[in-house]
């Protein structure tokens, strides 16, 4: 991993202030590596929230409306895209450490794999712990990808990113975006991690076209907590998934939503990622976002 992590190119180096907003130390991502043709969703939303369930179901979903889909796993733990392919797929970092990072001898199917529906499912992979940063990692799969020509011919293109609003692992995706979803529950802890993954967005929209898409309530009954930050900040709520068993069965069974035997409720479920595809796909709104200060939010919230 040496070769990757201690000795990028400088254009990939991390540098301070490199127009990423005040304050800004991130790996300096090539400006001309981008995704011209398809539309890209940036799936983002506090550590353990449900992103992974959450981009894998709506990648099907895309794909039931005739959409060719590619799902790009930006976690280290590379489980993202795990309900459908049906194990852990080797990483681009994995693949490219077997042949010395010349990523010219790599064939497509060293990396790229073929999930449920005909989704096409990539692992970027990170760094080992502690040794590197994970938005060089995304930048070389990207980059990786085009040199393959594999973004030619694909309609949507979905980010699922690691929790962390810190690493640029995180901004990393918000350069190739058109839409950040926020995936949130409807409590303290996930309201909070909304705001400040907001704040980052709207840092990076100054410099780059990604815009605040909505926001996806998951795991909750109810949201009461949701629509009010939203209304005091901004937001819109796109869908609604309530806290179903068999959403969290669905990842011991290796399975997506659409794969599962029919019910009232699992039908429920399947129809409102349908319709949050087509809403996604005609497109949404450039949302305003105000993101809270964090006082303010505590304040907001109820906490003394």
């Amino acid at each position: 991993m040496t070769l990757l992590y201690r000795h990028p190119t400088l254009k990939d180096r991390p540098e301070r202030g490199a127009g990423d907003g005040d304050g800004s130390v991130q790996v300096h991502l090539d400006p001309t590596t981008q995704i011209e043709t398809a539309k890209v969703f940036a799936v983002y939303g506090k550590g353990g929230i449900g992103k992974s369930t959450t981009s894998s179901n709506l990648s099907v979903a895309f794909s039931k409306l005739g959409k060719r889909v590619l799902q790009i796993g930006c976690d280290p733990k590379h489980d993202s895209t795990f309900t459908l392919t049906k194990r852990l797929i080797p990483t681009v970092i994995d693949v490219l450490e077997t042949v010395n990072f010349h990523s010219e001898e790599l064939r497509v199917e060293d990396f790229v794999f073929e999930g449920y529906n005909g989704v096409m499912c990539v692992e970027a992979g990170g760094p080992p712990a502690g040794t590197g940063c994970g938005g060089y990692v995304v930048g070389q799969t990207v980059k990786l990808l085009k040199e393959h020509h594999l973004l030619d011919d694909t309609d949507v293109v979905i980010f699922d990113v690691l929790g962390d609003v810190v690493c640029g692992g995180f901004a990393a995706p918000l350069q190739h975006a058109e839409r950040a979803v926020i995936v949130t529950a409807n409590d303290f802890d996930s309201i909070f991690a909304m705001n400040r993954i907001v704040a980052a967005i709207k840092a990076k929209s100054k410099n780059y076209d990604v815009r605040v898409g909505g926001v996806i309530a998951n795991r909750s009954a109810g949201t009461d907590e949701i629509d009010r930050f939203n209304a005091a900040t901004g937001l819109k709520r796109l869908a609604h998934f309530r806290d179903v068993d068999a959403i969290r069965r669905s990842r011991l069974k290796k399975s997506t939503m659409f794969e599962m035997d029919d019910t009232p409720e699992l039908n429920a479920v399947r129809a409102e990622y349908m319709q949050l595809a087509e809403t996604l796909w005609a497109g949404t709104d450039e949302l305003d976002a105000r993101p809270m200060k964090d006082r303010e939010i505590f304040d907001f919230l109820g906490y003394e």
